[in-house]
C-alpha cells in the first residue's frame, strides 16, 4: 500500500549501560506496536551509548553491543526496525545502523562520512566505508550483507544516512535519489547547540524536496555520557513538506514522533525528474514485509512549541539544555543532589537557580510522581508532595563570609535559596583566613599586605570556601557544582581549587555577559510552558547587584570589570581571538571597528593586549576545570573543542607587533598590571 505509518524514536541512553539502553529500545520498539507503526528509526549508536570514547577499542563492547542487538530482534515481529551500533569487520569498526524486520536481520548500513570536528572524534575509533561496496559478515554462522546498501521491502525502497553523512556536500541521499529510495532514514548522535535545530530541520526538508522521497531524521535525548546534550530532535518530512517533530529537551527515557506518509506522492517526483536507475543489484537486499493498509489522513502540519516561536530561544535553549543536563548528570551518577557555594553574586545564583529550575521543568515534563521514580536512588524525595519539598533535599546552598563580604551579597543568596525552597546555610570563614596567613606570616617573618600581597590574599579567601563546601558536599552524597563561567575560563579569572572545585561545571560553556542578561530573563519572564511562564523571582537582588568577587576590603570597592575589562568587550573579543584564531593586531581593528564609539584607543589596546597575555598563561587552569556542558561553537574546552599548549610563547611577537601598530597610529600605551 502507498500509505505507511512510520515514526522516529528518540532514546536515553547511557554508554555501556548495556540493560538500560536495551530496555529503552524494546520499550520503544514495543510502544510502536501499540501504535500500529510498520517503520521505526532509532538514533545512531543507540545500542553501545555514543559517548563510549576509547572503550570503543574494546572487543568486548563489540560482542556486547551484538548480544543486544539479537535480543532487540526478537521484539520485531510485524514491524522494521533501524537500531545503532559499533561493528567489526575484517578488523575495522565501524558505525553502522542496522535494519531489521520480522526478526531478521536484513543488512548493515555503514557510515560513510565520520564526524571529527569540535566535539566528535569518530576518526579515532571508526573507519569510513566506501561509496558504492558491498561485503558481508558473519553473524551467528549466517552471512550478512554490510555497507552501501539499499533495502527493498516488497517493494519500497528504503535507504540510510547516518547523521554526518548529511551535513557533507556530496552526501549519500544523491546516490539513493538516483536508485528510485521512496524513504530515507537518518539516525543521529547530534549534540545541542543553540539554534542548531534549525539548521537540522532545514537538511530534512530540503533533503525530502531534493530526493523526491519522506525523510526520517531521529537524535539521542539528554545528556548521554558528561559533556554532550541531546535535545532529543526528531522529524519526518516528505516532498519537501515539513510533516511532524518531537518535543525537544523531554525528561523521559523515549519518545516516539509519527506520521504517515504516501510514497505514491514522492515517487510522483520522481518519476517526472529521474532520467534512468543503475542496473547493478549489488546494492539491493530484498525482503518480504506486509505494510498494513492506512486509510487516507488529513495533512499533517508540524508544529513547533512554545518556546520555539518566542523571541527569546537562546534563553529558553539555554535553560532547557543545562537544566536536562543536570538531571541526568545527577541521575546516571546516582548522587543524592547538588551543592553549591552560594556568594550571592551572579554566577553561583545562576548555578542554584540552574537546579532550582531543572526541578520545575522535570516536573512539567513527566510530573511529580514519575520524577520521583527516575529519582529512585534518593529516597529523602520520596515522600514529598511538592517541588519546593524535593528542592529542599536537592540542593543546598552556602554563603561563606569573610569580613570583606557585604551584607547586600548575603541578602541576595540567602532570597534566592528561599525562593525555590533550596536549605540554606550561612557561616563566617574570617577566623579561617586569619588563621592562614598568621601562620604563613610567622613563617616569613612578615606581616601580608594588601599593597604587596594583594593576589594571595584574594585567593586565600576563596581557597579556605572549598574544604567546607567539599565537607557539606560529602556528608549528603551530593554533587558540587564550580561556579566559574566561560569569560572566566578565558582568562583564568578564577581561584584554583577555589570557586573551580566541584564535580561538574554547568556555566563554563557561557560567557558573563549573556549569563548576566540571562538571569534577568529568568526573573521577569521565564520558561514558557503550555501558555504559563516558569520564573525565578529571588534573583532580583542579584540582578542588581555590579559582579564582584568581594575578595579585597569592602572600601575599595572591588568589581570584576576594572580587574579585567568590561564583559562585554572581552567575551566580543574572545570569537576573533579563540574562535576565529585571528592574531592580536587584527584583533584590535575589529574591536576598533565594534566599540570605537564606547572606549578610547588606548583603553582598547590596553584590553586587547592583557587578553592575549592572561589566555596563553591560564591554559594550566582550562585543562583542571571540572567537565562543563558543550553549548555552542564558543566552547573553551581543553579536553574536546578548543585545545592549547599549557607552555606557549605568549604571542610576545604578536602583542609586540600590536604595539608597532599602535605606534604608527599614534596609540598611547598605558601600564598593563596583570595579576591573578
Amino acid at each position: 500500500m502507498p500509505r505507511i505509518k512510520v515514526a522516529t524514536g528518540v532514546l536515553n541512553q547511557v554508554p555501556m549501560a548495556w540493560e538500560t539502553n536495551t530496555k529503552n529500545i524494546v520499550d520503544s520498539i514495543e510502544e510502536a506496536k501499540k501504535q500500529e507503526i510498520s517503520l521505526l528509526c532509532l538514533p545512531e549508536l543507540c545500542i553501545s551509548g555514543y559517548g563510549c570514547e576509547d572503550y570503543f577499542f574494546a572487543h568486548d563492547l563489540v560482542e556486547q553491543a551484538q548480544k543486544c542487538l539479537m535480543e532487540i530482534v526478537e521484539h520485531t515481529a510485524d514491524i522494521a526496525v533501524a537500531v545503532g551500533l559499533p561493528l567489526r569487520h575484517h578488523n575495522r569498526l565501524y558505525n553502522v545502523a542496522c535494519l531489521v524486520a520480522n526478526k531478521r536481520i536484513l543488512g548493515f548500513y555503514a557510515k560513510q562520512n565520520l564526524a571529527n570536528n569540535g566535539i566528535h572524534y569518530e576518526h579515532r575509533w571508526f573507519h569510513a566505508w566506501p561509496a558504492g561496496k558491498v561485503e558481508a559478515i558473519e553473524i551467528n554462522h549466517t552471512p550478512i550483507p554490510i555497507g552501501d546498501l539499499i533495502f527493498d521491502l516488497s517493494g519500497t525502497r528504503v535507504a540510510f544516512e547516518i547523521c554526518e553523512d548529511a551535513w557533507v556536500a556530496n552526501r549519500p541521499g544523491r546516490r539513493h535519489y538516483e536508485r528510485g529510495v521512496d524513504i530515507m532514514l537518518n539516525p543521529s548522535a547530534s549534540h545541542f547547540s543553540f539554534h542548531k535545530f534549525i539548521t537540522r530541520e532545514r537538511f530534512v526538508i530540503d533533503a525530502s524536496r531534493s530526493f523526491g522521497c519522506s525523510y526520517l531524521y531521529t537524535n539521542l535525548l539528554g545528556n548521554e555520557s558528561g559533556r554532550a546534550i541531546f535535545d532529543g530532535d526528531a522529524m519526518i518530512a516528505s516532498n519537501g513538506d515539513f510533516l511532524v517533530s518531537s518535543r525537544r529537551f523531554s525528561y523521559e527515557d523515549y519518545l516516539i514522533t509519527t506520521a504517515v506518509i504516501d510514497t505514491e506522492y514522492t515517487r510522483l517526483s520522481q518519476v517526472q525528474y529521474l532520467a534512468g536507475l543503475p542496473q547493478d543489484k549489488l546494492w539491493r537486499v530484498s525482503a518480504p514485509f506486509t505494510f498494513p493498509d492506512i486509510n487516507p489522513v488529513p495533512q499533517q502540519v508540524a508544529v513547533l512549541e512554545h518556546f520555539e516561536l518566542g523571541g527569546s530561544l537562546k534563553e529558553e535553549e539555554f535553560a532547557r539544555a543545562v537544566c536536562l543536563g543536570l538531571f541526568d548528570y545527577l541521575r546516571k551518577s546516582r548522587s543524592q543532589g547538588f551543592t553549591i557555594s552560594l556568594s550571592g553574586g551572579a554566577d553561583s545564583s545562576a548555578c542554584v537557580a540552574l537546579c532550582g529550575l531543572m526541578i520545575r521543568l522535570a516536573e512539567e515534563s513527566i510530573g511529580l510522581e514519575r520524577f520521583k521514580q527516575k529519582l529512585g536512588h534518593i529516597t529523602k524525595i520520596q515522600s514529598a508532595q511538592t517541588v519546593e519539598e524535593i528542592a529542599r533535599e536537592l540542593i543546598h546552598a552556602i554563603y561563606q563570609g569573610t569580613e570583606n563580604s557585604s551584607q547586600d551579597t548575603l541578602d541576595s543568596a540567602r532570597s534566592l535559596a528561599e525562593s525555590i525552597g533550596a536549605t540554606f546555610y550561612d557561616i563566617n570563614i574570617n577566623g579561617l583566613v586569619e588563621t592562614y596567613t598568621s601562620l604563613i606570616e610567622s613563617q616569613i617573618g612578615r606581616g601580608l599586605t594588601w599593597k604587596q600581597d594583594d593576589i594571595a590574599l584574594q585567593n586565600i579567601q576563596a581557597r579556605v570556601r572549598a574544604p567546607g563546601v567539599w565537607l557539606l558536599t560529602n556528608l549528603s552524597n551530593h554533587l558540587l557544582l564550580s561556579t566559574s563561567n566561560r569569560s572566566e575560563v578565558a582568562v583564568g579569572y578564577a581561584t584554583m581549587d577555589g570557586d573551580t572545585a566541584g564535580s561538574i561545571s554547568p556555566i563554563a560553556g557561557i560567557d558573563k555577559f549573556y549569563l548576566r542578561q540571562w538571569l534577568r530573563w529568568l526573573e521577569t519572564d521565564g520558561c514558557e510552558v503550555d501558555g504559563k511562564h516558569i520564573r525565578i523571582e529571588g534573583l532580583q537582588k542579584v540582578n542588581s547587584l555590579q559582579p564582584t568577587a568581594e575578595l579585597r576590603p569592602l572600601d575599595q570597592k572591588q568589581t570584576d570589570e576594572d580587574d579585567l575589562m568590561p564583559y562585554e568587550f572581552l567575551d566580543a573579543l574572545e570569537e576573533p581571538a579563540i574562535r576565529d584564531k585571528k592574531p592580536p593586531v587584527e584583533c584590535f581593528r575589529i574591536m576598533q571597528a565594534r566599540f570605537g564609539e564606547q572606549y578610547t584607543d588606548a583603553q582598547l589596546l590596553l584590553w586587547t593586549e592583557r587578553f592575549f597575555k592572561l589566555w596563553s598563561r591560564n591554559q594550566w587552569k582550562r585543562e583542571r576545570y571540572a567537565p562543563s556542558f558543550h553549548l555552542d561553537d564558543y566552547s573553551l574546552d581543553s579536553r574536546t573543542w578548543c585545545r592549547f599548549p599549557i607552555l606557549s610563547g605568549g604571542f610576545e611577537r604578536e602583542l609586540q607587533e600590536l604595539n608597532e601598530y599602535a605606534a604608527t597610529v599614534k596609540i598611547p600605551k598605558k601600564a598593563n598590571r596583570i595579576g591573578f
